[in-house]
């Protein structure tokens, strides 16, 4: 059975070619091609000879996505569905705006969390992405912004289909990849890491030196409200989840960002601002006041706007950086919380 050949490294490539009898700069040629150049089949590789290329296909395939299904809202965002080797759908958003264009990229096919909001979290996780998964997700996202937008990308996040954490050394791989100069070069500062909260693996990224942003998807401050709203919670306490982001400020000096929608009747009270202020003071942070996107379920309903102004007052009166964010995509389902391949 033929292997990917984008599971290998660059030395694993060169070591194959020089086994074979050809010169070692040989895989350093190929391993540009499927890198660097995003190349998808042996055949486009023409400083190559066809021979060389005949050991390439005889031992090896690129299994790269496809893009099944575009979809274009009304404001310019494009929702992909995209297709993997195995016949599996994700789907990733291009989101653009006047100053920036931002890759929402998938990390898993369905979510290994249920958070009761999230369309995503109703599939039932069938495996992670590799890292070249992910990889094609950008670039295909890059190649849109170029022919529709005239610029190339500028923002990634992993904030599309799946927690990032659980995936974890895929991530890893994927942003190595993504920030070489011998792939994409883009810088680590454009990265956002999403994440629903998982202690050790927030510790265990702020370790890896890497120079990404971190994102936490809150929704509460209050535990009991947590819990009952993203039932995983249970087994990490706001806490601990505070201990670990403290862990990665330490580490990394770079603020964690809040994730937050306000519902009716959910969070939408004094008593959850409050708890909210406390624990961004505990934090260097910053908060997104984040517009709630329906998925047809009656128990979450979007809060008033004025509690909404409330919420964003008191966290300025507390010195606490905050940011109302307004929805994209949401005709094409492509908003966040809305991603499950309709």
């Amino acid at each position: 059975m033929k292997i990917d050949i984008r599971g290998l490294s660059e030395d694993q490539i060169i070591e194959f070619f020089e086994k074979k009898g050809f010169d070692s700069y040989r895989g350093r040629q190929v391993y540009e091609w499927i890198w660097r150049k995003s190349c998808y089949s042996f055949d486009e590789m023409t400083n190559i000879s066809k021979d060389l290329r005949d050991v390439l296909d005889n031992h090896f395939v690129i299994n790269h996505i496809q893009v099944d299904k575009i979809q274009k809202s009304f404001d310019g965002t494009i929702k992909n569905a995209v297709k993997l080797h195995d016949d599996h759908t994700v789907e990733s958003v291009l989101i653009p705006t006047d100053d920036r264009t931002t890759a929402c990229v998938s990390s898993q096919v369905g979510c290994s969390l249920d958070c009761k909001f999230c369309a995503t979290s109703k599939l039932k996780r069938m495996r992670n992405l590799n890292p070249d998964e992910i990889y094609d997700q950008v670039v295909t996202i890059n190649d849109q912004s170029l022919k529709y937008f005239n610029r190339p990308l500028s923002n990634i996040v992993y904030m599309g289909m799946g927690e990032p954490l659980m995936n974890y050394n895929n991530l890893i791989k994927s942003i190595e990849k993504i920030s070489s100069d011998k792939g994409l070069n883009m810088s680590q500062k454009r990265i956002v890491v999403s994440t629903s909260g998982i202690p050790k693996m927030i510790k265990k990224l702020a370790d890896e030196n890497l120079k990404v942003n971190l994102a936490l998807s809150l929704h509460s401050a209050i535990e009991e409200t947590r819990n009952k709203i993203m039932p995983f919670s249970k087994k990490f306490s706001l806490e601990e989840i505070k201990n670990s982001l403290i862990y990665w400020y330490s580490k990394t000096k770079r603020k964690i960002t809040f994730e937050y929608i306000v519902w009716k009747d959910i969070n939408d009270s004094i008593e959850h601002i409050n708890a909210l202020v406390n624990y961004c003071k505990s934090i260097p942070s910053k908060v997104n006041l984040i517009e709630y996107n329906s998925i047809g379920d009656q128990n979450f309903e979007s809060a008033n706007q004025n509690m909404i102004n409330l919420y964003k007052e008191l966290l300025e009166k507390n010195k606490i950086t905050v940011t109302v964010r307004r929805s994209r995509g949401k005709d094409i389902d492509a908003a966040c919380g809305q991603l499950a391949n309709k």
